[in-house]
């Protein structure tokens, strides 16, 4: 059973950095692709940035590109989401989330209903605060 665990999460202040990890137990199938979800107080979940299963595609939503990057680390089964000039939008608790294509692929995360993903970790939670 795949399961996803985030952590890295906790409070900073407002321009500074966090790096999230994703930790991937289990066999992640081939084409799998690993996407990173946010949800702030009173909000939808939305999509942050995805990932591919080879690690050769990625994509970021607009509010983070440019700010935010996405990189994966297969010898340590651990997706990372390094995020840069941190604002107060930026506080929600984050999820990583898996779901397979029948190629190595990563959908624009914008797009993509968290309502279609297979497996999810618990969340992390960001404040971005003075």
């Amino acid at each position: 059973q795949l399961q996803l665990v985030e952590s890295g999460g906790g409070l900073v202040q407002p321009g500074g950095s966090l790096r999230l990890s994703c930790r991937i137990t289990g066999l992640l199938p081939q084409n799998d692709f690993i996407l990173w979800f946010r949800q702030a107080p009173g909000k939808e979940r939305e999509g942050v940035s995805c990932i591919s299963y080879s690690g050769r595609y990625t994509e970021y939503a607009d509010s983070v590109k440019g700010r935010f990057t996405i990189s994966k680390n297969n010898a340590e089964s651990t997706v990372y989401l390094h995020m840069h000039s941190l604002t107060p939008e930026d506080t929600a608790v984050y999820y990583c989330a898996a779901d397979s294509y029948w190629t190595d692929y990563c959908p624009p995360p914008g797009s993509t209903p968290s309502s279609g993903m297979d497996y999810w970790g618990k969340g992390t939670l960001v404040t971005v605060s003075s």
